[in-house]
Formats: structure tokens, sequence, C-alpha cells
């Protein structure tokens, strides 16, 4: 009999033990003893029904896994051997820099290969690049600007003036033009950072120690860096955005605290158009909450909230981006930057350095952590990025 005959049967017979049970009860709703003995019988009927359905249930589960293949068809292509990396991309370098990280003895003894002036060790590639990703991810201004790798100074030269074209006549003398040229000199300015780790921790092999480290200098560095990206002085630090030597000034605001729609239009229109096909706003979030109230002159507000998740919002159809660091709406303050931000580099020096402090912090039962990137920033082209300037 198949399972589907037995189910059909078991169900029936529960049908009939229900209409037996509605027709033989007494006056006091009971069985008698000839009546129960007979139901008692039903009832062990459909015990065994159900105990040979589940039998049945089972044995084709055992079919049905024994019917599948033994062996999986050989899909994949033979495997291919890839060159050992080698320096700071090696698997070797890798694992001794956890190990150092942890106090342990090393194994490989690559470490000297990234042996850093300041007595660290270079972290290993795929560490560098977790800390980068966390940068661009915490760091809104890393995403917008053009991002350099050096290795020294450098010096960028820029065209200060340009040649003119002339109509000249035929057999005329042709009229000379200039173009002069200037220098903008990227350096490395020194950020650190300084940590503490338990040691109960560090013996914990369950405590991801690699990206718990990452993460924080991560989170430390970018917050240094936006704030200096936005208004560093340049002295030992980037120059920021929003300050003097930073992008140029497109206009000035009539008032010290707020600004105009037409002020807006007008910040975008001091931007020359090939700049204008790749530029986005930047400016606080106390300046949105107050641009956010501005309509134009059909009564529309100028600012438009992002559909798409991902997507900035827009400010007279171009995405704004707000960061903490750019100046509020105050006398004199650089409170709005429009432009293509890409005009404003950074140069990373090669290397992030991690140099573990043994001794300092032992009496507290901690181990120290310094970390150190060496980055500079500042505006190439400052007509690339035109500011609006709050009345003095």
């Amino acid at each position: 009999m198949k399972i589907t005959e037995m189910r059909e049967k078991r169900a029936k017979l529960w049908n009939t033990m229900e209409g037996f049970l509605d027709t033989h009860r007494n006056d006091k709703g009971v069985l008698s003893a000839e009546d129960d003995a007979t139901y008692a019988a039903m009832e062990q009927d459909l015990n065994d029904m159900t105990n040979e359905i589940r039998r049945m249930e089972r044995k084709d589960a055992i079919e049905a896994e024994l019917s599948k293949p033994v062996n999986a068809p050989l899909t994949s292509q033979p495997e291919k051997h890839e060159p050992e990396k080698e320096g700071r991309a090696s698997n070797a370098y890798k694992e001794d820099f956890g190990r150092h990280l942890r106090g342990r003895q090393l194994l490989h003894n690559v470490l000297s290969e990234g042996t850093d002036a300041d007595g660290g060790y270079l972290v290993p590639e795929e560490f560098e690049h977790q800390i980068v990703t966390g940068l661009d991810e915490a760091n809104v201004i890393r995403s917008l600007a053009k991002v350099i790798t050096t290795h020294s100074e450098r010096k960028i030269p820029v065209a200060s003036t340009h040649s003119t074209a002339q109509w000249t006549a035929e057999n005329a003398v042709y009229t000379e033009s200039n173009p002069s040229f200037g220098q903008k000199q990227i350096d490395a300015f020194k950020l650190t950072d300084l940590i503490r780790v338990s040691t109960e921790l560090l013996q914990d092999f369950a405590f991801d120690l690699e990206a718990y480290i990452a993460a924080e200098f991560a989170r430390a560095f970018g917050i240094a860096e936006e704030q200096a990206f936005c208004v560093g002085t340049g002295t030992n630090q980037p120059t920021g955005i929003f300050t003097a030597n930073g992008g140029q000034v497109g206009i000035t605001a009539a008032a010290n605290n707020a600004v105009t729609a037409d002020e807006l239009i007008s910040l975008v229109y001091a931007l020359k158009s090939p700049y204008r096909r790749n530029a986005s706003f930047l400016m606080n979030d106390a300046t949105i909450s107050a641009i956010r109230k501005l309509k134009d002159g059909n009564g529309v507000y100028l600012w438009q909230p992002s559909l798409q998740a991902g997507e900035p919002d827009r400010l007279l159809g171009y995405e704004l981006h707000t960061s903490p660091y750019v100046p509020t709406m105050a006398a004199s303050a650089y409170a709005i930057a429009f432009g293509d931000f890409k005009n404003y580099w950074i140069a990373d020096r090669a290397g992030r350095t991690v140099q573990r402090l043994n001794e300092l912090y032992a009496t507290n039962g901690q181990i120290g952590y310094v970390a150190t990137e060496r980055v500079d920033g500042k505006v190439i082209l400052p007509e690339g990025i035109q500011l609006l300037r709050m009345k003095a």
C-alpha cells in the first residue's frame, strides 16, 4: 500500500471514530463498556496506521538519500598555483605582523623588511587596505578628492596664466603670449594615534586584534583627516578647503548668519562651466537645515531629498554632501563650498606603521599601540572650488 492510500485510510477511520462518539454516548455523555471497547479497538488501529505512515516516511527519506550520487561530477578547472606574494603582501609577513601585535615569537622573521625609521613596522598591505577603506567610509573629503600616493615631497606645476590666440593677417608678425607657471608642493605631515589593549584580550585568540586595531585607527585618523581637509591651517597639517588658502571666494553673503536662494544660484555660476559638470555642494548640517527652508520663485524648495538608497540629497540639481567640520554660518566664515573637489589633492606617503609598546603600560596590565601615517592635502586649482563667505 502506498503512503497516500494509508493517509486516506487513516482519515476515513478518524471520521468514523468521530461519528461513533457522537452516536453512542448515553444520557450521561459517556460510552457503555461495550462501546468503549469498540472505540478503543478503533483507536488502536488509528495509532497503528500513524506508526506505519511514519515508518513509510522514514523509508522514503532513506531511499532518497541512498539514491543520491556518491561522487560529485568534476566541474571545476584544475587548480592554478599562483606565485607566492613577496614583501608586505606575503602571508608570512601578515602572520608575523599578527604575532608581533600579540607579543608572540615570530615564525618567519620577515618583519625586518618593513622596519620604519620611527621604530614601528610597516603594516601588511591587506591591513593597510583595511585602514584606507575605513578612511574612505568615515571621511567624505577622501571620497570626493583626488587621492595620490607619494614616496617623497611632490611639486605640482600649475598654470598661473594661459596663452592667448590672436587673429593674424597674412604675412603679419605673430603676437607672442607667454603663459606663466607656478608650483604647489605636496608635503607629508605626521598623524599619530595611541591606544591601549589589556593583556587579557591579547591572550584571547577569539578577540580579533588586527581587525579591532585597523578599525580603531581608521576611525581616529578619519576624524582628524577630515577636520584638517576642511579647516586645516597648513602648519604641521594639511591646508583646508574652507580657509584663505583653500578654495576661491565666489560670492560674499549679504548677511553674517543666513544665505538666500539668489546667493546660492550666484555661487553655482561663479564656478566656470567645465567644473560644473562634476560639481557638488559641501556644507555642515546646520547650514543645510537653514537652506532646506528656502524656495525658488515658483515656491519650490531648492533642496530635494534623495529617492534612492546611497544617493546624496540635491541642491539646485547638484549633489549635496555634509561634514561636521565645515564652518557654521558666522561672520566672515567660509560656510559653503561648490565645485569639483577633484581639485583638492590628498597625498598619502606610502606605508602606515604600527609600533607595539611593551613596557609603558605594563604596570596597568596593558599593551600600547602607536599608529603613524604621513599625509597632506591642499587645493591645487582654487578656481575649481568656489566658496560662499559670510558677511564680515
